[in-house]
C-alpha cells in the first residue's frame, strides 16, 4: 500500500454493536415538518462531536484541529475525529438537515438542530474519575451537555411560539457515550474485572440524562450502543495479544469485544425499564456493535482492503498505531483512506461511518427503521 508524507502539503493550523431492539411503539409527529424531523439534537463524544472540542480547547487532543482531520470532504479541520463526515452527519442529510452545528459556535445556524457531542467526553462527570485519579481528556461530561441544552432551550422557548411541538418532533441522538469511561481506566493498565465496576455508574449516567430530556419534552430517542472495542488498534497495540486463542477470526481481541457486547446489553436491560416508565416516548436502540462487525467480516463489499484493521493516519507498526493518538504532522498517511476503516486508530474514517449510518437509516440495525417512524421519512435520501 502507497503511503503520502502528512508532512508537505498537508499541514497548516486551523484556528478557530449484539441484535437490534426497538423500546415501545411509535410518537405521532403531527407537526413534523416535510423533511420528516424539525431537528436533531446530538449528545456523545469523539464519535459525534462536529466541532465543540476545538471550541473549548482540544488540549492533548490538538491534532484533531489541522489537517489531515477532515481533508477527504471538508478539505480543512472542522473538529470532527476523522477524515470525513460522521454517522450523524449521515443521518441529517438523509432526511433532509444540515449538517449539526457544534453548540459552542454561537453564531451557527441552528435551524436543523445542534450538537452538544463533546470528543473526549464522559458520561460520568469529572470527579467520578478525580476519586480514582484516572486522567481523563475534558470534564465536558454528559451531564454539561444536558444543562446546554437546557440552556438552548430556554432560548429557543423564548422566540417561538411552537416550543414543546418543535422538540416533541426532533430527533435526540443519546450517544454513542461512555466509551471514554471505560478507556481511560484501560489505557492505565486496568483489568476488565476492575473497569467492569465502572458499567452500573455510566448506565446509570446514560439514563439520568435520558430521564432528564424526556422531562424537557422530548419524544423521540436513538440510543447507540458501543463499538467492539476488541477491534480498536489501540486496544490491539496495547500489548494484550499472548497467543492466537486471544483473537477472533477478524483479529479482534474476544475479551473485550465480549465486555463491549455485555455493556449493550446492559444499555438495552436499561432502556428496556425507560421506556416502560415512559410509554408515550419511543427509544429506538442502534447497533454499532454488530454494524461494525458486519463491515469489518466484509470488508471487500465496503471497499476496503484486506488488512482491515490497519490504521490510514499513523506512525508505524503492526496496524500503524502508537499510542497515544499520533495522527499528526508527523505521521504517514495512506494514499485512500476511502479504502480504510480505521483513521487514527481510535476513530473510523468516513467511509465506515457511512456505511453504519446506512444500515442505521435502512433499519438494518434499528427496529423499527427511522425512516418509518413517521410517514415524513419514508423515502430518505441517498447518501
Amino acid at each position: 500500500m502507497e503511503f503520502r508524507s502528512t508532512t508537505t502539503q498537508y499541514w497548516k493550523t486551523i484556528p478557530l454493536f449484539s441484535a437490534v431492539l426497538i423500546i415501545g411503539s411509535c410518537v405521532p409527529l403531527a407537526h413534523a415538518k416535510d423533511n420528516c424531523y424539525n431537528s436533531i439534537y446530538q449528545f456523545g463524544d469523539s464519535l459525534a462531536d462536529t466541532g465543540n472540542l476545538i471550541l473549548s480547547g482540544p488540549g492533548i487532543l490538538s491534532s484533531i484541529t489541522e489537517l489531515p482531520y477532515g481533508e477527504t470532504y471538508f478539505n480543512k479541520s472542522t473538529g470532527r475525529c476523522s477524515n470525513g463526515r460522521l454517522v450523524i452527519d449521515f443521518i441529517a442529510k438523509a432526511f433532509g438537515l444540515s449538517f449539526l452545528p457544534p453548540y459552542l459556535s454561537r453564531l451557527a445556524d441552528y435551524s436543523s438542530g445542534v450538537n452538544f457531542a463533546v470528543a473526549g467526553a464522559t458520561a460520568l462527570d469529572a470527579s467520578f474519575f478525580e476519586k480514582r485519579q484516572i486522567p481523563i481528556i475534558t470534564n465536558l461530561s454528559l451531564n454539561t451537555q444536558i444543562e446546554w441544552f437546557k440552556d438552548y432551550k430556554k432560548k429557543y422557548c423564548s422566540s417561538t411560539e411552537d416550543c414543546e411541538g418543535h422538540f416533541e418532533n426532533s430527533l435526540f441522538v443519546l450517544g454513542e457515550i461512555g466509551g471514554n469511561d471505560l478507556n481511560s481506566p484501560f489505557s492505565l493498565g486496568m483489568s476488565i474485572e476492575k473497569v467492569k465496576v465502572f458499567v452500573p455508574f455510566i448506565i446509570k449516567a446514560i439514563r439520568t440524562a435520558l430521564e432528564a430530556l424526556i422531562e424537557q419534552n422530548a419524544k423521540l430517542f436513538l440510543v447507540p450502543g458501543n463499538l467492539p472495542i476488541g477491534c480498536s488498534p489501540s486496544y490491539l497495540s496495547a500489548g494484550s495479544i499472548n497467543s492466537s486463542a486471544d483473537c477472533d477470526d477478524i483479529g479482534c481481541l474476544i475479551k473485550f469485544n465480549n465486555f463491549s457486547q455485555s455493556n449493550n446489553h446492559l444499555l438495552r436491560i436499561m432502556l428496556q425499564d425507560v421506556q416502560r416508565d415512559h410509554p408515550d416516548v419511543s427509544i429506538v436502540y442502534a447497533d454499532y456493535y454488530s454494524a461494525a462487525i458486519r463491515i469489518l467480516r466484509n470488508p471487500k463489499k465496503y471497499g476496503l482492503q484486506k488488512n482491515v484493521l490497519r490504521v490510514c493516519c499513523g506512525k508505524g507498526g503492526k496496524y500503524n498505531y502508537s499510542p497515544p493518538l499520533n495522527c499528526d504532522r508527523n505521521a504517514t498517511l495512506c494514499s485512500n483512506p476511502k479504502q480504510y476503516f480505521n483513521w487514527d486508530g481510535v476513530h473510523l474514517t468516513e467511509t465506515a461511518y457511512k456505511a453504519i449510518a446506512h444500515m442505521l437509516i435502512n433499519g438494518k440495525f434499528t427496529s423499527p427503521p427511522l425512516n418509518m417512524v413517521n410517514k415524513n421519512c419514508r423515502n430518505p435520501e441517498r447518501i
